[in-house]
C-alpha cells in the first residue's frame, strides 16, 4: 500500500495508457496523485471515449508486470503507487461499446462520401470557391485547412479541422468538420449516415466557416485546475 506521505501536496506522475479495444491508442499522460480513481476515469473518458461506469483500469509497471486493479472509484490514485513510466490500461467492459469491433480504428468498415476532382470543380458553392473569394477580398484571411488547429465559436472550443466543403445530407453551402479536444461535440465525424471525418465519440462537429478561427490555439490540459 502507498503511505499517506505519498499523496501530499501536488505530486503527480506521467504514465503510458493503453485501451484493450483500441490497439492504436497509446498516450503520455499526467495524473495528480491525488485525484480519485473515479476523477482518473474521468479524465480517460475525455481521451478515449469509454464511459466511466463501463470503464476497469489495470497498473503495470515499468516490467509490465501488473500491479494491481483499480477497483475503488473513491480511493485516491496514490494509494496504488503509480511511478513515472508505470501503465495504466484501459478495459472497456461495455461489449456494445462504441469503441469494440475496430471501427473507430479501422476506416475501412464504414463507407465514406467521396466526390472526384473534377466533378468538385464544376461544383458552384464549394469550399475552394468560397476561400478563394474570401481570400481576394481579404488576403490576410486563413484559409481551413485539414489538420489547422481552430477554436469555435460559442464558447471557445478548441480542436483540430478534419474537413472542409459541402455536406450532402445537411443543408446547402460550405461546412467545416471539427474535432474538439474535449468530448464537447455531437458525433464521431459521421452525420446522418455519412462519415466526413473520423473521431473519438462526442468529439465531432460540423459548423458553418464563420463559427471557426484558425491559428495557434494549443490544447488545454482539462484538468489544469484540479491540480492548483
Amino acid at each position: 500500500m502507498a503511505s499517506g506521505l505519498q499523496i501530499q501536496g501536488d505530486e503527480s506522475v506521467l504514465l503510458r495508457v493503453t485501451h484493450s479495444n483500441l490497439k492504436s491508442f497509446s498516450a503520455d499522460i499526467r495524473f495528480s496523485l491525488q485525484m480519485t480513481v473515479e476523477s482518473v476515469k474521468e479524465k480517460l473518458w475525455r481521451k478515449c471515449g469509454t464511459s466511466v461506469n463501463s470503464m476497469g483500469l489495470q497498473l503495470y509497471d515499468d516490467t509490465n508486470t501488473k500491479i494491481s486493479d483499480l477497483t475503488d472509484n473513491s480511493r485516491p490514485f496514490g494509494f496504488y503507487s503509480p511511478l513515472d513510466g508505470y501503465r495504466l490500461h484501459v478495459i472497456d467492459l461495455d461489449p456494445s461499446s462504441v469503441t469494440s469491433g475496430g471501427w473507430l480504428e479501422d476506416t475501412s468498415l464504414v463507407e465514406k462520401y467521396s466526390i472526384s476532382e473534377e466533378a468538385y470543380e464544376k461544383r458552384d458553392g464549394t469550399f475552394r470557391k468560397f476561400k478563394g473569394k474570401l481570400t481576394s477580398q481579404n488576403p490576410s484571411t486563413p484559409g481551413n485547412k485539414l489538420g489547422d488547429r481552430c477554436e469555435v465559436e460559442p464558447g471557445e472550443k478548441r480542436g483540430t479541422v478534419k474537413f472542409v466543403g459541402l455536406a450532402e445530407n445537411l443543408a446547402p453551402g460550405n461546412w467545416v468538420g471539427v474535432q474538439y479536444d474535449e468530448p464537447l461535440g455531437k458525433h464521431d465525424g459521421m452525420v446522418k449516415g455519412v462519415r466526413y471525418f473520423d473521431c473519438p465519440p462526442l468529439h465531432g462537429a460540423m459548423v458553418r466557416p464563420d463559427k471557426v478561427k484558425v491559428g495557434n490555439y494549443p490544447e488545454r490540459d482539462p484538468f489544469e485546475v484540479d491540480e492548483i
